[in-house]
């Protein structure tokens, strides 16, 4: 047995057309006519459910009216690989009598009763378009492939304080401190030095009842000297120090 024809006039007849850019919900109308004296039942199929959203998608045309339907492509990163893969089918057939129920009724229709009209997608992109469509953020983002060989400079992160440093410092602190100390020590022996020399320059100058000598006693003050010279040279490593130790703990 052949298949019945198509009683419902659908418009356009063979394609739909959805308009780029594709970054926003693309709407299409369809138009299905019913030129009869029967009220004819409609169902609309696709091969891609997840991207079109068809409203209504199922339902009942009068006699002699029409139903106008739309059909809303959802956003998506446009492939032109995919053009005109997706198809629509609109299905139809004379409503029975009384109430009804489109599930039941389209559950157990007999495929004798049933007519059907195919059509297919067709998209278009605006001419001489070149962006690249992200459908998640629904914003278009240019491609610009001259930015792909650009090396941005990279600044080099400041060097951080380490452990070493800390034990570099504490280790010239510690030979500071062992320096003074060995000078402190060199100045107590200087200390020591000199009044041995005073006290026996004191003892050679007293006069001696017994024997007289013609001898004379050597002068102490090139030795006094000296020893200023060594008073002076410690007084300035002191102070030398001093100023290194404090440029640490300032």
């Amino acid at each position: 047995m052949s298949k019945r024809d198509q009683v419902l006039i659908i418009e356009p007849p063979i394609e739909l057309s959805f308009q780029g850019p594709f970054v926003t919900a693309v709407t299409s109308s369809m138009k299905l006519k019913n030129p009869s004296d029967k009220k004819v039942c409609f169902k609309i199929k696709t091969t891609a459910p997840k991207r079109y959203c068809v409203k209504p998608n199922s339902g009942v045309v009068d006699p002699t009216s029409e139903v106008q339907i739309a059909v809303s492509l959802q956003p998506f990163e446009y492939d032109p690989s995919e053009k005109n893969k997706h198809k629509f089918m609109v299905q139809s057939m004379f409503a029975p009598d009384g109430e009804i129920d489109q599930d039941k009724l389209w559950k157990d229709a007999d495929s004798n009763e049933m007519m059907d009209s195919k059509l297919k997608c067709v998209f278009v992109m605006p001419a001489g378009a070149e962006q690249k469509y992200v459908p998640e953020n629904k914003v278009p983002v240019k491609v610009y492939p001259e930015l792909d060989k650009v090396e941005l400079p990279v600044k080099p992160p400041a060097p951080a304080k380490s452990d070493g440093d800390m034990s570099d410092a504490v280790k010239e602190i510690k030979k500071l401190n062992e320096g003074l100390s060995q000078i402190r020590q060199e100045n107590l022996l200087l200390k020591e030095e000199t009044m041995r020399l005073k006290r026996i320059a004191a003892a050679s100058e007293k006069p001696d009842a017994s024997s007289y000598s013609s001898t004379t006693v050597a002068a102490v003050g090139p030795s006094g000297e000296g020893l200023s010279t060594l008073y002076i040279y410690a007084a300035l490593a002191i102070l030398i120090i001093g100023m290194i130790l404090g440029k640490f703990f300032l």
